[in-house]
């Protein structure tokens, strides 16, 4: 898939005082992004998505994490991306996995929220129906927990109908 983009300063918020440490102080980046990478590991381990052999690298110079590892399906493949990238202090994800099987499942697309946001608003502009919210909040588990619980700069996995 390549490099995505997003929102640095939003969303789950994981790195510990040695990341932003070094951010200060560059002579601790190679221990800072270390850490940081296992943050975003055990985060993503604890959504339970069927990937294996995943492994993240994190380079504190560019906010880039990269994801490795073997997805069970497309769906899980954005999940994973998705979950690495709504990290606050993530800007791009370098996404170097692969899926196990290739179903005949398009790529989803995605949405970054804006203030104003609900699901309802956003399942009308892209599926024309308000109501199809749920299909927006099934493809975004286990990261949203809740439909009336979004934020801006989270982005959002939008599955074709």
């Amino acid at each position: 898939m390549g490099l995505i983009s997003f929102f640095r300063d939003a969303g789950e918020k994981l790195f510990g005082k040695e990341v932003k440490a070094a951010q200060a102080n560059p002579a601790q980046a190679a221990e800072a992004n270390r850490a940081a990478a296992t943050a975003i590991e055990n985060h993503l381990a604890s959504f339970n998505l069927p990937v294996t052999a995943l492994t993240v690298t994190y380079d504190l110079a560019t906010n880039t994490a990269k994801v490795y590892g073997i997805a069970k399906d497309q769906a899980t493949r954005e999940r994973a991306i998705l979950a690495a990238g709504n990290v606050d202090g993530v800007q791009h994800v370098d996404d170097q996995m692969t899926v196990e099987v290739a179903a005949a499942q398009p790529p989803a697309q995605y949405y970054t929220v804006v203030k104003g946001d609900t699901l309802s608003k956003i399942a009308k502009q892209f599926y024309g129906d308000a109501n199809a919210y749920n299909a927006i909040f099934e493809a975004n588990k286990p990261m949203l927990k809740h439909p009336d619980k979004i934020y801006p700069g989270q982005n959002l996995r939008i599955p074709s109908r």
